[in-house]
């Protein structure tokens, strides 16, 4: 297993190792889990020598040698380090949602839109730098003692090769990073008073085999030239389209990065509830169901669901509104709508949030053919079947289904000189093995759902408090 290509994965759950031969198979994979914690209401934070020990362990089970290893990971959670390189306190995670005053003084003292132009964001709580700033407030010892800082799979590189780096695509989402010059911003950090020498060196994913999970996730199913989107159920939902020159959204309603491939970069779309959704809905209302059964029963409904509409914003909202206090709901309830009508307004609200992030996108100039699909919620039929027809796109699955990790691994080979680039490493390893084209007959159906749907916030927001 020593010269195989391993692409290591530091999730929110777990990490994920995977081995993967020169024509792209898969030959060893390992999983680790690991703890979250929630110490008060929004808090999300993990142990970083957790991630250290379960990735040594898995690595171990491939029985890999570090110099192969590329590696991907949850973005935006801020790990930081004395001048030991010891840890100072528990990393705050991407879905922690303490730091909204925060956000606002990001906002203030930059300026919205010089922020936007800077960075390509807004100020949102999961991104790192309000993180910092969050810290100076609230602990201002372990801040006075801070010497670096990294991300959550840098973290796991430093300890594994001793090289203290990032890439280009996961600095993008730390709200630090002048993304259209792929640097570090001097202006954002005069602003906030951050000292750059926190800040780690900075290379390109294909020069040092990283990636932030989504960018990496786009590479393992392809998605490297305009034209092909990615398009992710999992707990959260993306849409993401590679961008030949730097784009951004005015209002920042979308997020703009920088991909893993040199003067690439990237629009991207986030709904934080998409498999989420669906998720919540069985715990809630049919614990012991198997998701199959669930869909089935929704297949006996026609597209709409009898106009009943659901709108997804369980724990806030990314795009297109930025709103933390967003909230879900079901409307247009009546006393036929049975729970089969339930799931199949889930997993159209899901569609239609999709659908947001495309409509924006295209006013950034993508021009989408065609979406490479992952993620679990990509093992429905019935749910690929009303996403391709609520975005108007065929839906490509590809054979190997591994995610991030194979992004990750497909960034070792580019790295170390088994692919010459990005796109030998695609034509090698990536595959297309089944297609999902949307229904007619179900698109009538779906822009009047849509419209309905885009309607229903509007309406409620004013309630919500």
């Amino acid at each position: 297993m020593t010269e195989a290509l391993v692409g290591l994965d530091v999730g929110t759950t777990g990490v994920k190792a995977l081995a993967i031969n020169v024509d792209g198979k898969v030959v060893a994979a390992a999983e680790e889990g690991y703890p979250l914690s929630t110490p008060h209401a929004d808090w999300s934070e993990q142990d970083p020598d957790d991630w250290w020990r379960a990735s040594e362990r898995a690595l171990a089970a491939l029985g890999s040698s570090a110099s192969t290893v590329g590696l991907s990971g949850q973005m935006h959670g801020l790990v930081c380090l004395d001048d030991r390189d010891r840890v100072l306190r528990p990393a705050i995670l991407w879905n922690d949602q303490r730091t909204g005053l925060e956000c606002a003084e990001i906002e203030e003292r930059v300026g919205v839109e010089r922020l936007i132009s800077l960075t390509g964001n807004r100020a949102l709580p999961g991104f790192t730098a309000p993180k910092l700033l969050w810290l100076r407030r609230h602990e201002p010892d372990v801040f006075g003692r801070i010497r670096r800082i990294v991300l959550p799979k840098d973290y796991v590189r430093l300890r594994l090769t001793g090289v203290w780096a990032i890439d280009a695509a996961d600095a993008s989402g730390t709200l630090l990073f002048d993304v259209a010059n792929r640097t570090w911003s001097d202006d954002v950090l005069e602003a906030l008073e951050l000292p750059r020498e926190w800040l780690p060196p900075v290379h390109e994913s294909t020069e040092i085999a990283g990636a932030g999970d989504q960018q990496a996730a786009a590479l393992g199913v392809g998605v490297i030239e305009p034209g092909t989107i990615s398009v992710v159920l999992g707990t959260s939902g993306v849409v993401l389209a590679p961008l030949p020159a730097y784009a951004h959204d005015a209002e920042g309603r979308v997020h703009a990065f920088c991909h893993a491939l040199p003067d690439t970069w990237e629009a991207m779309g986030v709904m934080l509830n998409a498999a989420g959704s669906l998720r919540w809905l069985r715990d809630v209302l049919a614990p012991d169901t198997p998701y199959e059964s669930l869909t089935t029963e929704a297949s006996r409904w026609e597209p709409g669901a009898g106009r009943l509409t659901f709108l997804p914003y369980l724990q806030g909202e990314r795009t297109p509104y930025a709103d933390p206090h967003a909230r879900g709901s079901l409307t247009g309830l009546s006393i036929r709508h049975d729970r089969g009508a339930l799931v199949r307004a889930v997993l159209e609200g899901v569609a239609y949030g999709l659908r947001d992030s495309l409509v924006l996108l295209r006013e950034l100039g993508v021009e989408a053919e065609r979406g490479r699909v992952s993620g679990g919620g990509a093992r429905s039929r019935l749910w690929l079947e009303i996403v391709a027809s609520v975005l108007g796109l065929p839906l490509e699955l590809t054979v190997v289904e591994e995610g991030s990790a194979y992004g990750a691994a497909l960034l070792a080979g580019i790295s170390s000189g088994a692919f010459a680039s990005a796109s030998d490493a695609v034509d090698a390893c990536v595959r297309v093995r089944d297609t999902v084209q949307p229904r007619a007959d179900w698109a009538s159906a779906y822009d009047e759902g849509y419209a309905r749907y885009r309607a229903v916030y509007p309406a409620l927001r004013d309630l919500e408090g």
